[in-house]
């Protein structure tokens, strides 16, 4: 029978420390942890903290969530970024794809995230690491035939995508499964974002759940990443691992 790999965002609980982090993790039964740049790992130093408690502790480290934004063509930031990943053990660093949904991206605007990307792919590839958009609106990967485009004039094998629903198009989202599953590196989920659409529109309360099973029916291999849960709570967090593990 399949079964998910899941792991944690450390964005999850930004009001705790990393050893608070790993331990949560820990009495969850989650195996991987996704350290986040913005409060946890900043630096090489905390990145060789967090390392030193994850391997004390049995947890392994699936990715950076370095935040650098795709256009900013900030060669310096993202060499830094890729140090600090490579420290952390991590196997590939998330990135926000530019700053707008990829039907706004003019032309001109196109050629600069292109050529950013371009480059920041062939540092990480001196690093061994993936380079790995989230999968937003308000980005260029926003769109399942842009980032096709996108991956196929690119032609680089360290771009990868991450998966996470927005909770609005089921059918969307089971067509961007099934057209970009080659390149889907992590999937993020929440059970809390899903319960909050709910106030905007009728919804399917099993909707995520069609969307994991679709991943399990195609012998998804990369991790389900827990990324927020009710209340920033540690017993609503087990839950969701729970939930995930269950399937």
């Amino acid at each position: 029978m399949n079964s998910f790999k899941i792991g944690l965002a450390s964005v999850t609980f930004r009001n705790k420390t990393v050893l608070e982090i790993v331990e949560i993790a820990k009495k969850a039964g989650v195996d991987y942890i996704e350290w986040g740049a913005d409060v946890h790992v900043k630096t090489a130093e905390d990145a060789q903290k967090a390392k030193e408690l994850c391997e004390f502790n049995g947890i392994k480290i699936s990715s950076y969530g370095s935040y650098y934004r795709v256009g900013s063509c900030d060669g310096v930031l993202w060499e830094q970024i890729c140090k600090i990943a490579q420290i952390l053990g991590a196997a590939s660093v998330r990135v926000w794809l530019g700053e707008k949904d990829s039907e706004k991206t003019s032309e001109e605007e196109y050629e600069v995230l292109f050529a950013d990307l371009k480059s920041i792919c062939e540092t990480a590839e001196k690093y061994k690491l993936f380079v790995c958009p989230e999968c937003h609106d308000n980005t260029f990967n926003n769109n399942t035939d842009a980032i096709i485009k996108l991956k196929n004039q690119l032609n680089k094998d360290n771009f990868r995508t991450y998966f996470q629903s927005r909770y609005f198009r089921f059918n969307y989202d089971i067509d961007r499964i099934e057209r970009t599953f080659d390149f889907i590196e992590n999937v993020h989920v929440s059970y809390r974002d899903l319960k909050r659409e709910q106030r905007f529109r009728k919804k399917d309360k099993n909707y995520l759940d069609k969307l994991l099973k679709k991943l399990l029916q195609m012998d998804f291999k990369g991790l389900v990443i827990v990324e927020f849960t009710k209340g920033s709570k540690e017993k609503n967090f087990i839950k969701d691992v729970k939930k995930l593990k269950s399937y």
